[in-house]
């Protein structure tokens, strides 16, 4: 049975989420809700960057997705900046009955341990009166953080410390929010975004760090985050415009999850980002493994792993890639989640999302 699945969303993960769902035969899109004026009334193939007509146009907000009674949303919208709106819009689609598969907002990832019970329970009795559940993911949070630890470390006799990182070159991302006003790209060394204000780090990616927690049962007694920014030394242009001499060109961050009693005060768990702008700016930290970025895990133990993942399409680069593997992951989980009882679901409690049916996908 194909399922009905309305799309929320179309910046830099929505428009790709979108075009996913426009090339699998097992979806049957419903509506498109969109947020900005000039989007709507525009077909969604349009919208998706293909050359391909719907008959499905963007409608403004959620009223109209509502209405169009599907089984499933993907939600793309916005959270980083507009939590609480994000987060009112999750409960409202899932009082309605319709389950939720989304790239925001991120601390749904796994919430438990990182956001007040309160909020959490908000979200739940949403599920709980619709009868609905919300999964929400990506690539980092996401599957580098949540799967690939896991399938690895399953394989060992000991662990003491597992780490992921993502080690990219952002010159070529066009989302000009997240480069400016998240990760604070162009900004004088010291003026921190909100991302990097105290405690802040340890709440987006603290999903993480308590998800693995949860996976290898560990109790997390502090979780510990640090921020390094490196001034560009000359202008430098990139996809999302210049980057005055002397603001910052480069960043890197980290958050920790210590266990109590754990061996000379090592972190168990590390989650950490390298982020140039140019390749050549801050040699001395972490490389990728090859060319403009890639994905890392590393586990201490018997045996040892590094294992780099390397996303490439044939529609982009490095960032590319990794934005469709992030729509993939939400966009594929979508029968799993509808199957899976009401609440906020995690890959702890669905099965294994496999890629069944992509052969032969896409348009």
């Amino acid at each position: 049975m194909v399922i009905r699945v309305a799309h929320v969303g179309t910046g830099n993960v929505g428009r790709l989420a979108l075009a996913a769902l426009l090339g699998n035969p097992a979806y049957e899109l419903t509506a498109v809700g969109v947020s900005t004026e000039h989007k709507v009334g525009r077909d969604a193939g349009e919208l998706a960057g293909l050359d391909l007509r719907t008959g499905v146009p963007a409608t403004a907000g959620l009223d109209d997705v509502l209405a169009s009674e599907p089984d499933c949303v993907v939600y793309c919208a916005m959270g980083d900046t507009r939590l609480p709106e994000a987060m009112a819009d999750c409960r409202r689609i899932l009082e309605a009955g319709v389950n939720v598969v989304g790239s925001a907002p991120g601390v749904l990832q796994f919430p438990w341990g990182v956001i007040p019970d309160k909020y959490i329970e908000r979200v739940e009795a949403a599920a709980r009166a619709g009868g609905a559940s919300i999964f929400v993911n990506g690539v980092d949070p996401g599957f580098a953080n949540d799967l690939i630890p896991f399938a690895f470390a399953g394989t060992c006799s000991s662990i003491e410390q597992v780490r992921c990182m993502e080690i990219a070159d952002y010159a070529t991302y066009d989302g000009a929010e997240v480069m400016f006003d998240v990760m604070g790209f162009g900004r004088e060394p010291g003026d921190l975004p909100i991302l990097y204000q105290p405690g802040v780090l340890s709440i987006a990616w603290g999903t993480a760090i308590r998800q693995l927690a949860a996976g290898f049962g560990l109790e997390i007694a502090e979780i510990r985050d640090m921020v390094e920014q490196e001034p560009a030394p000359e202008d430098i242009d990139v996809a999302v415009g210049r980057i005055a001499e002397g603001t910052v060109a480069a960043v890197r961050f980290r958050i920790e999850g210590f266990v109590d009693g754990g061996a000379d005060g090592r972190p168990a768990l590390v989650i950490e980002h390298v982020t140039r702008l140019r390749e050549d700016l801050r040699p001395d930290w972490a490389q990728p493994a090859q060319p403009g970025g890639s994905y890392r895990v590393e586990i201490t133990g018997e045996p040892n792993y590094v294992v780099d993942i390397c996303p490439t399409s044939r529609k982009g680069d490095h960032n590319h890639a990794a934005i469709v593997a992030a729509a993939g992951r939400i966009v594929n989980a979508i029968p799993a989640v509808i199957a899976a009882p009401p609440g906020i679901r995690t890959p702890l409690d669905l099965p294994l999302i496999t890629g069944r049916g992509l052969f032969g996908a896409g348009v």
